[in-house]
């Protein structure tokens, strides 16, 4: 599995990415495993047009040590369809800056 991975994470660190990810993503139903919504802008057009796929997702596994976020696009409603595919250069910088932003506005320094 391809993932962008934060590690060495200490747990007051942890604590304050679990409260953000709580409130901004819904709490975890699976131990540590979030679902983050794709925005419609940067879904391919393959990705678009399954609107019974729809809503697609990263999902973003948390443990007290590190953060780590899986590279493929998904969906909750499917388990194989053509638009279940790895993330696409857009799809994974946006990923990424989603990561990066939620740490700088935590004032957590990796």
């Amino acid at each position: 599995m391809k993932q962008y991975i934060i590690d060495e994470l200490r747990y007051n660190d942890y604590e304050k990415v679990k409260l953000y990810l709580d409130e901004n993503l819904g709490a975890s139903e699976i131990g540590g495993i979030y679902w983050l919504p794709i925005d419609k802008e940067i879904m391919t057009g393959e990705q678009a047009a399954h609107t019974e796929c729809l809503p697609l997702f990263f999902v973003i596994d948390l443990k007290p040590e590190l953060i780590s976020c899986e590279l493929l696009v998904r969906t909750k409603k499917r388990i194989k369809c053509s638009c279940i595919d790895y993330a696409t250069e857009k799809q994974r910088n946006w990923l990424i800056q989603y990561t990066d932003d939620m740490l700088k506005q935590l004032e957590i320094s990796i």
